[in-house]
This record gives C-alpha cells, structure tokens and sequence, in this order.
C-alpha cells in the first residue's frame, strides 16, 4: 500500500505557523527578486488572484484585497520541509520525498492496519508538531495514491484529511473526477495532446489501449496508465543516489550589460555548484553555461544562449570549475544587450574516488586539501564566508526580497522572540 502526503498552501503555511494572525486570511509568495506570485493560499485564490501574476501589476490588488504578500523564504521552507520528513519516517522506513511539500510512502506489512486511523495519526502528528496542514491519500498504486490525495485535500471534512481508494467503483469515480491536467505526471503538453484525441479524465487515459499509448509516448507514460488502472508498476525511488546533475541559476537583481558583473555571479554560481558537487562525493566532466537577457522586456535587444564545456579532467575544485565556466560566458556575451538571467549546470557525474583518469593532465593534488578546508571554514563561520577572488566579497547572489520573514528556525539570530 502507498501513501502521499501532501502539505497544504506549503509555503503560505509555514509562514502562518510564526504568525497565526494571518490564519484564513490570503496569502501570496512570490518568485526570487519579488517577481511573480508562486504560491497562494486557499484564500487568495477564491478571491482571483492567479497563478503566475507579476507582482508589480497587482499592488493595487493586494492592497484592495488585504493581501499579505512574503518573498520565497526558502531556508525556513527547506527546514520546515526537512522536519515534516522526519516525522513521516516514524511511521515507515521506506519514504520518498517527492518535492519540498510532498512525499510518497510505502506501507509493507500493514494489511491488517486499520489505515484510516494511521492517516489521520500521520496528519495529527504533523499538525502538532510543526503546525502544518498535511493531507493524506492511500492506494496500492503510487499513481492513485496521488488521486486519492487530491479527493481529501478537496473534500476535508468528508474524508477527515484522509481518503483510501477500497473499492474498483471508487477508483472509477475519482478518476473521473480527476481532469487529464490534474494527473501526476500528465504535463501541460502532454495533456494538450490526449484532449486532442478526446481524452479528458484520468478515466479516459485508463480505458486507451497499451499499444496506443506506448507507440504514441513511452513506457513511462504506460507505467503510469497501468498504476491508474490499479496494478501496481510504479516503485519508490531510491533518493540516496547522488543527482546526474547540479543546476545553480539565478536572475538578477537587475540587469547586467557589462561583462565584469557577469563573469562575477557566474563565479559564484560555479562556487556553488563545486561545493554540491563535493557534498556528494562526485565530480564532474562537462559544464553548461547560460547567459539570458530580460524576456518581459520586448523594446530591448534579446539574446539567449548557452554553451557546453568539456573538461579535461573530472573535478570538484571551484578554483578549475570557475575558471572554465567565466571563459565560457566570456564566448557567448553579447555587447549592448541587458543580461537578466545566468546559470551554470555540472553534468556527467562520476564519483570522485573513482574515475578515470586523463593520461596527460591531472588535477593539481592540492585543490583537494583547499576545498576541504573552505568547506570546513564556510560550515563553521557560515555559508561562503571564504570566497574567490573574483567574486563580491559582500554577496553571494543579491535578491530583491522586499517582503521576506526572518529565517525563525535556521538563523539564531533571527529565532522567535516569545514576549
């Protein structure tokens, strides 16, 4: 038997646990440098405000509206996040956390549990302990565990914040209740494409033939129709494997037509980058460099482009990766155009102890003492107190975060003062 749970208004929730005041009030999160709204609270959306709406256009609706509005606290979301797993993890050893405010969990062994009060047990546990609102949703299968989540988060007093799919009647009846969008793993194209050929429940998806589906998508898209179904295909993934990849990008707090300022944050983002790259113990064989100008800006020039770096070596040093990474923003720069948003991706991933090595060229043997020690010095003093020499030595990547709350359970200095 699976489980998802899933914590409700996430984001907004973990704000309301600091400050309750704003319980059944609307609440907006918004997007890095206070961009756009990212996440909204039950309340928000029943009065209108969309998803995605650009913060500076709705001011006059926020205000109208009694709106709070926060920017992306992600360290306190994280560690909200984080305590919510470890909670989940008292109740099953086999947890899979799927994003920042959902996971899937697998109950082996527990036929003869009385399940809807272990979910409830689940929800209530978590409710005390953290003060976030959880929703749970169990099945055999992973996927119509996932619906059956979204019917107790719809319906929570009905269901008591907890809906178990029992019979084959109910799970035709909440697939059709469940639009074709609404499916895990049915993305906005893909479901572009299935309303085109008349599909447009989950129910729908489950009655096409596998043949169809196969020659039409992939396997994973008929793995996922046979766990609608509701024979189990789908699995926990292992999430102790380390990542084939590691991503740092970041707009800008405003944008950059000067190489100097580029080369700088694209240090910085390489600085990241290296130091996930050593907490996994791997290394890595290629980098990918991204340069983009401000889109929403349609009367400037626009340029967009990206540029893949094979090293000669496979490193975590932030001294070699940054050093390739600035010469290749260096190539795709573009003078005169207003630069918003840059990034940097470390690809094909080899352990650090074991790798092949190059025959020619090595990695200096110091770098590996070095970045020991900058990470025992920044782990200690606080994240990038040690820094390259072209880096700021002031920030790490500035933000806009106009409505930011303090960090209440990552930063001593910012704890909550109980008067």
């Amino acid at each position: 038997m699976f489980a998802l749970v899933d914590c409700n208004n996430f984001y907004a929730s973990c704000e309301r646990v600091f400050q309750p005041q704003l319980r059944n009030k609307p609440i907006a999160i918004l997007s890095n440098n206070d961009g756009c709204v990212i996440a909204r609270s039950d309340e928000a959306k029943a009065i209108g405000l969309p998803m995605g709406a650009p913060a500076f256009k709705y001011k006059s609706f926020f205000k109208a509206n009694d709106v709070t509005v926060f920017s992306s606290n992600y360290p306190l979301y994280g560690d909200m996040s984080d305590r919510v797993i470890s909670i989940l993890k008292q109740f099953t050893p086999d947890v899979e956390p799927y994003s920042i405010d959902e996971a899937f969990l697998e109950f082996k062994g527990f036929e003869n549990y009385d399940l809807q009060s272990y979910g409830e047990k689940i929800q209530k546990r978590i409710l005390k302990w953290t003060g976030i609102p959880t929703s749970v949703g169990f099945d055999p299968t992973k996927a119509l565990s996932k619906v059956a989540n979204k019917v107790a988060r719809k319906f929570p007093k009905e269901t008591n914040n907890v809906f178990i799919i029992h019979t084959d009647a109910q799970r035709i009846k909440a697939l059709k209740w469940t639009k074709i969008e609404s499916v895990w793993g049915i993305g906005r194209r893909l479901s572009k494409r299935l309303k085109d050929q008349g599909v447009k429940t989950a129910y729908d998806f489950s009655l096409l033939s596998d043949k169809w589906v196969l020659k039409n998508f992939s396997i994973t898209e008929l793995n996922l129709k046979k766990d609608l179904e509701g024979k189990p295909t789908l699995k926990l993934e292992d999430t102790t494997k380390s990542k084939k990849s590691i991503a740092t990008t970041r707009s800008f707090e405003t944008t950059y037509s000067d190489i100097d300022n580029i080369k700088e944050r694209i240090s910085t983002f390489a600085m990241s980058c290296a130091e996930k790259l050593r907490k996994q113990k791997s290394s890595c064989n290629f980098i990918i460099v991204l340069l983009s100008s401000d889109r929403h800006k349609k009367d400037s020039e626009q340029h967009r482009e990206s540029i893949h770096v094979a090293l000669p070596y496979p490193t975590d040093s932030s001294l070699i990766i940054s050093k390739y990474a600035v010469k290749a923003v260096s190539k795709i720069f573009k003078k005169g155009v207003k630069y918003k948003r840059a990034g940097i991706i470390v690809t094909g991933l080899v352990p650090t102890d074991n790798h092949q090595l190059n025959f020619f060229e090595a990695q200096n043997p110091k770098h590996t003492s070095l970045m020991k020690a900058i990470d025992n010095l920044n782990s200690k003093l606080g994240a990038y107190k040690i820094k390259l020499g072209n880096q700021d030595l002031e920030r790490t990547w500035k933000m806009r975060q106009e409505h930011l709350s303090p960090r209440y359970t990552t930063d001593i200095n910012e704890l909550l003062i109980v008067k």
